[in-house]
């Protein structure tokens, strides 16, 4: 009786073993490729040129909403740069309120570093948001320094 009994456990330990092997066609006894994560594709630089959008009520509210959610916690409800992220990563992020930060930058150069990234600043891709709402971004963000008065210029050490 314990000779069956080690003959029926032999048997069905053998058949548990080849299960796993049954119904495989030989394509799925190869690995399968390690997963690589997608590759963004970075779209390529607006060429020097204006800004190609005309602001409105509701494309404003979009780009705020998008500044909300993508550009404040580094850059700051107003645009001033310090955020406790910001200062937290060693970061000295341009303070958008003052005149003086954006006055020489053209659109297209601040459309370009929103679009491909800059430094630590990860790439706001086509997928997220479009050359349209960027542009209405660039408009947005312009927007911080309306009405300040430029900052007085370091003094000379």
């Amino acid at each position: 009786m314990l000779k069956s009994v080690l003959l029926f456990f032999a048997v069905a330990l053998l058949a548990i073993a080849c299960l796993p092997l049954q119904g495989r066609s030989p394509q799925q006894t190869t690995p399968a490729p390690a997963l690589t994560p997608p590759q963004t594709v970075t779209p390529p630089p607006a060429a020097a040129t204006k800004n190609p959008v005309k602001p409105t009520p509701d494309s404003q509210a979009k780009a705020k909403s998008l500044y909300q959610i993508d550009c404040a916690m580094c850059h700051g409800d107003n645009g001033n740069g310090k955020t406790d992220l910001a200062t937290s990563m060693g970061l000295t992020i341009e303070d958008w309120t003052n005149p003086a930060t954006l006055g020489n930058k053209e659109d297209w150069e601040i459309f370009n570093a929103i679009r491909a990234g800059k430094d630590k600043m990860p790439p706001e891709t086509d997928g997220r948001a479009s050359d349209t709402m960027v542009w209405n971004l660039v408009i947005y963000i312009r927007g911080f320094s309306k009405g300040q008065s430029p900052a007085p210029a370091a003094p000379a050490q």
